[in-house]
């Protein structure tokens, strides 16, 4: 099932050109892991260095602004972003303004997080 998130008129948010934002259908369904080391799949971060300690505040915000910009399948942000985690970060991440756009149109409360 994959959750591509458009405008009122079908228009995709982006990513970056070419590539749609790709958008959960609901932040409970996001049951990523909340604490410990995550190595990201190269399709995600192309890096050498693909860790990253979930207890260092930087580092979850770097993994989640790499998975939130490079996804393009929702089981991804499924296996990976966990909801509760991603309200609270929410307004730190450094993000490109098509996947703001898309995460805030879909989940209306992240704009107030």
């Amino acid at each position: 099932m994959q959750a591509v998130s458009t405008t009122a008129t079908g228009v995709a948010f982006l990513a970056r050109p070419g590539r749609p934002a790709v958008v959960a259908r609901t932040l409970a369904e996001l049951a990523g892991p909340t604490r410990g080391v995550v190595e990201l799949p190269v399709r995600l971060m192309w890096n050498a260095e693909r860790t990253f300690d979930l207890g260092d505040p930087d580092q979850l915000l770097w993994m989640y602004e790499n998975v939130l910009r490079e996804t393009t399948r929702a089981e991804d942000l499924r296996a990976l972003i966990n909801g509760r985690t991603l309200r609270r970060v929410w307004r730190p991440l450094n993000l490109p303004r098509g996947v703001r756009q898309a995460w805030e149109s879909r989940h209306r409360g992240l704009r107030a997080a």
